[in-house]
């Protein structure tokens, strides 16, 4: 069995590997996010009231969310079984065709109630590919890491969400510049066409990384698992449980800002679209620009203080956000979304290499799916529906702030937890890991 050592120019260029791809696949997620709270209302669902026709496309970007664990549990299977990167490259094309399709769809006022139909099957496919997405990035980039340097590494596939957050709020914000009439019609369109181009680009630099050094272990040493979502619900079901608990501020605070903040800010406090689509956009740069901190200071300190000293500002900044923009100021608006994203952001950073050390190679990327997917259709695919549904009954933001609060502090106690029950797998050897189930 060869005993593949990471090197530093092989893992750079997974890295990147990991970024570049998870940022086309995160911007095919997050222009849908942005459509479903500009557009898709009036175009698949003109029949109905507005604010209902907004509930109605929240519910079709919940589906997508639904759709996450399927995909998790699917390409975690072939991820654990064939390799991380075939499964990576099957994704990224999914993700790229139904992306596209949603661009070329004809609407309600064409074909009718087969429109917003075709629409759930186009958004669960979507919601499918992200599913098997995210943890084959994480590991792809982590498994390929040197040695004490696997958060850091995990990193790369975070960054893609804070990229992709800026090209998918870019291209709207572009977009939105057109008349009413064009951009209803088909300005919206233009983003998820773009989205083949893209995945051609993402998809010639995905080819050129190798497979992960565990990972060929395994494959070399017959050791994957058999069937490895029975062996991960056998041996780990409470790890399983905190690591959904610990994603759910990291991944839900995107929607309830650039979701359901956008369609509040837009239907009910007067902004303009572009202006509040500005106002996403200087938040996710400064995402892009300080997350990677998280996951150094991960690194540095103990991973229990870190991830204390990280999440407990947004139980105030949080607030703060909803306050701020309801002023309705530009600038008081721009400032609580940039300070408020940071806390999240910076754990973020962290979170897969957490998740990542919490499971053994052979059903890693199975496990972290589980955790990560389960907990966006639980949590930030709720968001913005449950939000919108709070606004609709109370008439109040106040009820979506508890809500958020709500969110933060689930978090800090199951991550803290997860930290305590966990034990690092970083840099054990595959052998000194017990092997539930060996290859046929």
């Amino acid at each position: 069995m060869s005993q593949a050592v990471p090197d530093t120019r092989v893992a750079r260029r997974a890295g990147i590997a990991s970024f570049t791809g998870t940022t086309i696949e995160w911007y095919d997620f997050y222009i849908y996010s942005s459509a479903s709270a500009l557009v898709l209302n009036k175009v698949f669902f003109p029949t109905v009231d507005p604010a209902a026709g907004t509930l109605a496309a929240f519910a079709t970007f919940w589906v997508g969310f639904l759709a996450r664990p399927v995909g998790g549990v699917l390409f975690g299977h072939l991820g654990d079984r064939i390799g991380r990167k075939k499964t990576l490259i099957t994704t990224l094309l999914l993700m790229g065709g139904a992306t596209t399709c949603v661009g070329l769809l004809p609407t309600y006022a064409t074909i009718g109630v087969a429109a917003p139909l075709l629409l759930v099957v186009l958004r669960m496919l979507q919601g499918v590919a992200m599913g098997g997405e995210w943890g084959g990035a994480v590991l792809i980039a982590s498994e390929h890491a040197p040695k004490g340097r696997k958060i850091l590494y995990g990193a790369f596939a975070q960054q893609g969400s804070p990229a992709g957050n800026v090209l998918a709020t870019l291209s709207f914000l572009l977009v939105a510049q057109l008349p009413d009439e064009a951009f209803s019609s088909w300005g919206w369109r233009i983003p998820f066409l773009a989205s083949a181009l893209l995945v051609v680009v993402s998809l010639v630099i995905r080819l050129s990384v190798e497979e992960s050094p565990e990972m060929r272990r395994l494959m070399e040493s017959r050791t994957v698992a058999k069937l490895p979502i029975r062996d991960v619900l056998r041996s780990s079901p409470l790890i399983i449980a905190l690591g959904v608990g610990a994603c759910t501020i990291a991944v839900s605070a995107t929607y309830f800002k650039s979701t359901f903040a956008l369609s509040w800010a837009v239907s009910d406090l007067g902004f303009q679209r572009s202006t509040f689509l500005t106002v996403i956009l200087v938040a996710g740069i400064a995402q892009l620009i300080f997350q990677p901190l998280g996951a150094v200071l991960a690194t540095r300190w103990d991973l229990r203080r870190a991830v204390t000293v990280l999440l407990v500002p947004e139980l105030v900044l949080m607030p703060a956000m909803f306050w701020l923009i309801s002023t309705g100021s530009l600038g008081l608006s721009m400032l609580g979304m940039a300070v408020a994203t940071l806390p999240h952001a910076m754990y973020y950073a962290a979170l897969a290499g957490i998740l990542a050390r919490s499971f053994p190679a052979h059903v890693r990327y199975t496990g972290i799916s589980l955790c990560y997917q389960l907990c966006t259709t639980l949590f930030a695919g709720t968001a913005p529906m449950l939000g919108q549904y709070l606004m609709n009954v109370t008439g109040s933001i106040v009820s979506v702030v508890f809500l958020a609060v709500a969110h933060v502090l689930l978090t800090l106690f199951c991550v803290l937890a997860l930290l305590r029950r966990a034990p690092s797998t970083e840099g054990e050897p595959v052998a000194e890991r017990p092997v539930v189930a060996r290859s046929a």
